[in-house]
């Protein structure tokens, strides 16, 4: 009987530890540098993550950045000098600082990151970029791309 309450206390504290998918393993190396992590299992313990502010994974050759979406309170995040193609940076709605610079972006959407002060997306291979819903935004470097189209236009100012 004993043994049969202390699994049925048990089960509950299993069923709330969520973990977030980390696919990328020079990302997880990154964060188990970081003390965000502690083994190359392809995932992280999202308690560990949701609650940080400030990241700094540059130039650790990250070709997937692939679970950035549960950093929920990051809002400065440098991804620069790696080998990303794509970044969703569309949960991370606290974010002020973005820095993403000489990777190899073909796309880069931040129409969610309002709070966005400062991005630097130079050194891409970026043909679109639209900062239209970033009214917040005071420095914006975006050179060495292949930008055909720069939207700067917002509903406040035309």
């Amino acid at each position: 009987m004993k043994r049969l309450l202390s699994i049925l206390l048990f089960i509950p504290i299993l069923g709330f530890s969520q973990y977030t998918a980390i696919p990328d393993q020079k990302f997880e190396l990154a964060l188990i540098d970081l003390g965000c992590d502690n083994n190359t299992d392809g995932q992280v313990l999202t308690a560990n993550i949701d609650t940080l502010m400030y990241l700094n994974v540059s130039f650790q050759l990250i070709g997937d950045l692939t679970g950035i979406e549960d950093f929920t309170a990051l809002t400065h995040l440098d991804c620069g000098g790696n080998q990303l193609t794509g970044l969703d940076v569309s949960q991370n709605t606290a974010l002020e600082t973005l820095g993403c610079y000489a990777n190899q972006l073909t796309s880069l959407d931040v129409s969610q990151n309002t709070a966005l002060t400062s991005l630097g997306c130079g050194f891409n291979e970026l043909t679109n970029l639209d900062v239209s819903q970033n009214t917040a935004l005071t420095y914006l470097l975006c050179n060495n791309n292949q930008l055909t189209c720069l939207n700067l236009k917002n509903g406040n100012n035309t």
